[in-house]
């Protein structure tokens, strides 16, 4: 019997002392209400499972690889990280970016040959607009003939007009392999060099760095410089060893490079306004669905957008920083002479396209 009576007290005890532990487990963090949700709204931890949907496209997201070959804190690479986060936003993660900047994926040129040589391993690339001229892009040659734009309002009235949408066609139209979706701009580009320069006659004779691009090479000439194909990867070493005596660039890019520590000389001549777009290749775009292709087109609208509303003051406050840190930036007071010293590159280059080049220049007036 005591001993009955003894089981019974201890198994009293025991129930006793789990009822305990049962009510203060849970009010070890009584304080942190969060840690009490999943034991007491149980179907919570479902609740994942229903936005299921919302994380499935980004199981079966279409990726495209971009390249970029400026660093992200320029004109152009802010432009293209607002392209990503709107393709992104708009097509619920079903279409993502993978953004390669900085040339890791070689130069426009070296991006442009995978593109076009097909694979897949690049779908899409920022590029300056006169890239396109050695693959067909007659039209797209046309904005980089120097000073065809007298300010930005000039290029913009183009960037947002029906002939934009002609050029960005063109490429796809000739069976390039490649079609445009918006344009931008990264600002006019000058020419800097590695010793001091004071006007035009200052290039004669010089080594200045080119892309081989027919247009450039021209302009360069008829400054009576010599143009030296260089890679924009190599530039900065070209100029630091004596390889090039100059080149040129949009002033935001030649800060982001660091051309002002091999070449600190910089003439704001304002040749060409740096025209840029973004192509996809043929083979990726026919990929994509209808409603998908349309994001991409509203995306690219947004971002050419931006790119509008940064491009002047980005610049600006750049060629401030330029100032501060001693760079000398010439000012160039008449462009008469530069005008004069190009109209053989321009004239040869428009032929067949006089159409065209009035157009672009009527746009301007």
């Amino acid at each position: 019997m005591k001993r009955r009576f003894l089981s019974v007290v201890l198994t009293a005890a025991m129930v006793l002392s789990m009822t305990a532990c049962g009510v203060t487990a849970p009010e070890a963090p009584a304080e942190a209400p969060a840690a009490e949700a999943p034991a007491a709204e149980a179907p919570a931890a479902e609740a994942p499972a229903a936005e299921a949907p919302a994380a499935e496209p980004a199981a079966d997201a279409i990726t495209l690889v971009m390249a970029e070959v400026n660093p992200l804190d320029t004109i152009v690479g802010m432009t293209d990280q607002k392209f990503k986060e709107e393709v992104e936003a708009r097509s619920n993660g079903s279409i993502i970016i993978d953004l390669q900047a900085s040339g890791v994926l070689g130069s426009e040129n070296d991006v442009l040959d995978s593109m076009l040589g097909g694979g897949g391993t690049i779908d899409m690339s920022r590029i300056s607009a006169f890239a396109l001229t050695s693959y067909g892009g007659q039209k797209s040659m046309l904005l980089s003939l120097p000073y065809i734009f007298t300010s930005r309002e000039h290029f913009w009235k183009f960037a947002t007009s029906d002939l934009a949408q002609e050029f960005l066609q063109e490429p796809s139209e000739n069976g390039s392999g490649v079609r445009g979706l918006y344009y931008g701009e990264e600002g006019f580009r000058h020419f800097f060099t590695v010793n001091e320069i004071t006007d035009i006659n200052s290039f004669k004779g010089m080594k200045l760095r080119v892309s081989n691009d027919p247009i450039m090479n021209g302009l360069v000439e008829g400054l009576g410089a010599s143009p030296t194909v260089v890679s924009f990867g190599e530039l900065y070493s070209a100029l630091q060893t004596g390889v090039v005596d100059g080149a040129e660039q949009p002033i935001a890019n030649y800060k982001s490079n660091a051309f002002p520590e091999v070449a600190p000389y910089m003439i704001l001549d304002g040749h060409t306004l740096g025209a840029i777009q973004v192509v996809i290749t043929d083979e990726a775009w026919n990929k994509l669905s209808a409603d998908q292709q349309q994001i991409l087109m509203d995306a690219g609208k947004a971002a050419s957008e931006y790119n509008r509303s940064i491009s002047e003051s980005k610049e600006k406050e750049v060629l401030d920083e330029l100032k501060a840190d001693g760079v000398t930036i010439i000012e160039v007071d008449d462009i008469t002479p530069w005008q004069e010293a190009v109209k053989p590159v321009i004239e040869e280059n428009i032929k067949g396209l006089e159409d065209y080049y009035q157009k672009l220049v009527d746009l301007g007036k």
